[in-house]
């Protein structure tokens, strides 16, 4: 990676008095995560369109032109002034530095122009003037934003405004008050996301066993809101830790130690790779048998190929356990109010599960001015366009407990849901188990060829109740520029497999070519996602399970480059 990045003037000046402005954060937690060879930092992306949705829900703007100006970086430096940088953070949180990185037209995220500059702790407002500074011609769109932190897990709060040129003018927003929780209206607002209680057997059966002192264990998973994202600290703070806290102080048996927590969010992931990973980082390889699921992937499920089959299929799965667990549906929302709630409603119907919806909850409320009713604003709920600040992720918890303290109220349904039905989007993924090289539970022969490196630069997030990043698929196969350019081969006996293979925003990345029984199936490239990722794909879907052999191999135009499977997953 080119070094492109530039200090900040010793003095930087103050910005223009009354300068028009926005906001694009308020008042936001900054949390340090552990980066690879990089100083520990919270990152905020900007690309793809992120600049301007910030610029609309957190700073107010509703002028188009000027809306679209912030998609490209030419743009942006026809528009914009300086950006105002304000840090409050505590004396021995040590030295913060704030960083400012286009990302480039050929190498886009190691070329384009990164600005360096030292914050202040004191609240008080360092300017990024960009006059100041030499632009590359690489830039292409403003990427992200950095706080650098000296360690891990160092906390602060920042806000960033963006100040126009003379000629551009957005209108001052005013401050929100603070959100009254547990008021009667905060109450009437969180009521509102029970979609479904559902058939109570499940849940209040794992209610009443914690009461009596009975060990149980509640898991979480979804994507990057599962994760934490948005929340900091991020293991503390999140929605399922936050509601895990509450059902063991409500229910909880001797201050609630028999109750245990399993959190297994992943960011940018759908339903398609939770099923293969839910094995692993659920039932930690069959040593946990969760009695409470609560499955969240509403605002991630755009990336399912099968539309909802992944979906259900874990559904049933989890359904489908010896132990009975209950499984809550949790349809979360960005701030554009877009989730999957329509596409994935109708497998809780199925099955008549609880289902808790922050749309339902919030939406509404969100088009309300305060004297009409609102509850709390988008700038308020929303870290970024896609996860909920700390304020939302007590939202999202209380939104969880409210359904744990109806399900308490109801007499017992007789009956236990019923599971064989006919599927309302599809089952073909029930019992998906996944292949890697430490699990080969079905004997699949591998010939590893020239994947023969184990990558350890992978996806990590923040699993259970650890501040710190587990690796995702850590027993995997790479290809290397040096290893050769044998194929990697797979003889499995399935009726349906996916690929799982790692997404890369690093140039030395390139793509491979993937055949099943000597027919052509997909080319995998690392580098259409562009950042470092698990990515399912399917590569058959068969009504009966035969002998397939899998092949795959650097494409042409990649040999010199890196590649990584993974894992596959199968039934």
């Amino acid at each position: 990676m080119k070094n492109n990045t530039q200090s900040g003037p010793k003095a930087p000046k103050d910005p223009q008095e009354k300068r028009s402005g926005f906001y694009i954060m308020i008042d936001k937690i900054l949390e340090a995560t552990a980066r690879l060879e990089a100083k520990p930092s919270q990152d905020i992306y900007l690309d793809e369109g992120r600049l301007a949705t910030n610029a609309q829900f957190v700073g107010g703007v509703e002028d188009e032109n000027i809306l679209e100006f912030l998609k490209s970086w030419e743009g942006v430096h026809k528009i914009v002034h300086s950006i105002g940088v304000t840090v409050t953070a505590s004396y021995d949180v040590g030295d913060i530095d704030f960083v400012f990185h286009n990302y480039g037209k050929i190498d886009r995220y190691g070329g384009g122009t990164q600005i360096k500059i030292p914050c202040t702790k004191d609240g008080s407002e360092v300017i990024l003037k960009l006059e100041d500074y030499v632009w590359l011609e690489d830039d292409d769109v403003v990427g992200k934003m950095a706080f650098e932190f000296e360690k891990p897990g160092l906390t602060a709060k920042a806000t960033v405004k963006i100040y126009l040129q003379d000629g551009y003018e957005v209108p001052e927003i005013s401050v929100d008050p603070p959100v009254e929780f547990g008021s009667a209206q905060y109450n009437s607002m969180i009521s509102k996301s029970l979609l479904n209680i559902g058939n109570n057997r499940r849940l209040k059966t794992a209610i009443d066993r914690a009461r009596k002192g009975e060990d149980i264990t509640i898991a979480y998973i979804g994507g990057s809101i599962t994760q934490g994202a948005g929340a900091k600290p991020i293991h503390t703070e999140c929605y399922a830790y936050r509601s895990y806290v509450k059902f063991k102080e409500m229910f909880g048996n001797d201050g609630g130690n028999n109750v245990y927590f399993v959190k297994a969010g992943v960011g940018g992931t759908p339903s398609e790779l939770g099923m293969i990973r839910y094995d692993r980082d659920v039932l930690k390889d069959g040593k946990v048998k969760p009695d409470i699921v609560i499955i969240e992937f509403a605002v991630n499920d755009e990336g399912d190929e099968t539309k909802g089959i992944c979906f259900e299929s874990l559904v049933l799965n989890i359904l489908s356990a010896e132990n009975k667990p209950a499984v809550v549906l949790l349809f979360s929302v960005f701030a554009n109010d877009f989730n999957l709630q329509e596409r994935l409603l109708p497998v809780g119907k199925l099955y008549d599960l609880p289902m808790v919806s922050l749309s339902d909850a919030l939406v509404e409320q969100f088009r309300l001015t305060k004297e009409e009713g609102n509850i709390i604003t988008k700038r308020q709920y929303f870290y970024d366009i896609f996860h909920p600040s700390n304020d939302g992720h007590v939202i999202m918890a209380d939104c969880l407990t409210y359904l744990f303290v109806q399900t308490l109220k109801n007499s017992y349904d007789e009956e236990d849901i019923v599971l064989d039905k006919v599927p309302v989007i599809g089952n073909s993924f029930v019992d998906i188990h996944l292949i890697d090289k430490k699990d080969n539970a079905c004997g699949a022969v591998i010939e590893q060829g020239s994947f023969k490196e184990t990558d350890k630069d992978l996806q990590f997030v923040e699993m259970d109740v650890n501040p710190f990043g587990t690796p995702q698929f850590p027993y995997n196969w790479m290809h290397t520029p040096e290893s050769g350019n044998e194929s990697f081969c797979l003889i499995v006996n399935s009726r349906n497999l996916l690929l799982v293979f790692k997404d890369s925003g690093r140039m030395d990345f390139g793509k491979a070519e993937v055949y099943v029984d000597g027919k052509y199936v997909l080319t995998a490239n690392p580098r259409e996602v562009g950042w470092t990722h698990c990515n399912a794909a399917i590569l058959y879907q068969e009504e009966s399970s035969r002998e397939h052999k899998i092949e795959i191999k650097m494409a042409a135009d990649s040999q010199d480059k890196y590649f990584t499977i993974l894992g596959f997953g199968y039934n």
